[in-house]
Formats: structure tokens, sequence, C-alpha cells
């Protein structure tokens, strides 16, 4: 099989090996319709747990396309598992961070309402098609999961024991973020991480003392200037991927 291959696709079934593998209506109206595929075509496919396989369109149907699976082009790697926790925004830049998150290498996102949250509800399926988009487009092999929303205190309630918190608190009491982070480096404490961002606004008091009395909390500051929201994500993931994860 040879060929350029410009496509890549998101498939929730195993791929096992070699064979063919039949889309679902979604995907197949994309290829087929949206792309114009035709017989002979190549196009990538991941799962999030076999690596990526080539494979090429056997046959185009109005509603399913087949393709013949043959080759493995890269193994499954290990990847920072790294969540971002963050209050809901308005709808675009909702979309953005789930975007940009996937990108910069997120393994798990999680919106949580907090008492200045605005945004009362949350479409987790929307979510999911644009983190399924940016992984297709930047060439990374898993998609980050996408957790429903629940309320701050909730969420911490329950917190995982090994999980540590990056909280960015926008009063800048904290250390810079990145000398905060290889201060953790330096005591081999990579691990599961979360980044916890505000809303708008920020967190209250109560909040505040909250997160900052939980025992996993590394309190941060994002630099001298007011960020808004999806900003405050995107800048907090780039700098604990240059210190702690795969940069």
């Amino acid at each position: 099989m040879s060929g350029k291959i410009s496509i890549r696709l998101y498939i929730g079934d195993s791929l096992p090996g070699t064979g063919l593998a039949t889309l679902g209506p979604d995907q197949s109206h994309y290829l087929g319709n949206v792309m114009r595929a035709s017989t002979g075509m190549r196009v990538a496919l991941f799962n999030g747990r076999d690596g990526e396989w080539a494979a090429e369109v056997a046959s185009v149907q109005k509603k399913a396309v087949t393709l013949t699976v043959a080759e493995k082009l890269k193994e499954q790697g290990t990847e920072p598992d790294l969540w971002l926790v963050f209050a809901p925004i308005k709808k675009a830049r909702l979309d953005f961070i789930a975007q940009k998150a996937t990108e910069l290498g997120v393994s798990h996102l999680a919106p949580v309402y907090t008492r200045r949250t605005i945004v009362d509800r949350v479409k987790t399926e929307r979510l999911d098609a644009n983190a399924i988009e940016a992984a297709e487009q930047c060439e990374r092999l898993t998609v980050p999961t996408i957790a429903e929303p629940q309320k701050l205190d909730k969420l911490l309630a329950a917190w995982p024991a090994d999980r540590r918190i990056m909280f960015c608190d926008e009063d800048l009491s904290g250390l810079p973020a990145h000398a905060a982070l290889a201060a953790v480096a330096d005591k081999k404490a990579a691990g599961p991480w979360a980044i916890l961002i505000g809303p708008e606004g920020g967190f209250d008091d109560d909040e505040r003392k909250m997160i900052r009395s939980h025992p996993n909390t590394t309190v941060v500051a994002l630099g001298p200037r007011v960020l808004r929201a999806d900003t405050a994500a995107m800048a907090a993931i780039s700098l604990w991927q240059s210190a702690l994860g795969d940069w």
C-alpha cells in the first residue's frame, strides 16, 4: 500500500490488525460526501489503544464506507496524565478550550461549576466532538476523556489521593508557575496532575480557601497580567508540559 495519507480518523472500535473495517454513518458521510473519498484513497486510523494504522478505501456506499486496514504506522505510546479542570465559559471559547487542550496533550477535560460560573449548561458531546477533531488534526494517538460537569466542592471531596492540583490563583500569591513546577520536578513528583482554572471573575474567597487547604494543591501564578479563562488554561498547560510533561 503506497501513497500519501492526508486524512486521520478516530474510531471507537478495536484495531486488532489487518482486515476490513466499516465506518459508522457520521464518518462514512464525512469521508464519502465531504472529502469525496474514492476507492484506493489512503487514510490513517487510531483509537487511543492500538496505535495508528494505514487503511485504504475499499468501497463507498451511501451510508457506509469500508476500509482495508493494512499496516501499523505508529505504536501506541504513553502520554502525560494531565487533567484540565475548568469553569464553563461561552460556547465558542469552550470549543477553543477543548480543541487547544487536546493539541497540547491534556488527557481529561472536567468542567466544574463554581459560584461565579455564568454558563450553567455544558454539552459534553460537543466537547468530545471538538476533542476528536483536534486529535485527528494534530496527529495525536489518543483523545481526551470528557467528564460530566459537577460542582467544585463535590469534585474536591472525591479527589484522587495521588493526583496533584496546579491551582492557578488570580491573586498572584503563588510562586511563578514554572518555578513552582520545577521545584516539584526536583522532588521527582511528576505523576498524575490536574490544572484548575477558575471562571471569569475568579473563585470567591471561600472557594479559594477550600482549594488552598486541599493537601494536593500547589498554588501558582501565571504572570502579572489578567488573563481570560481560556488564555489562562493554555498558558498553564504549556508551562506544565515544559516542566513536567513530554515537551
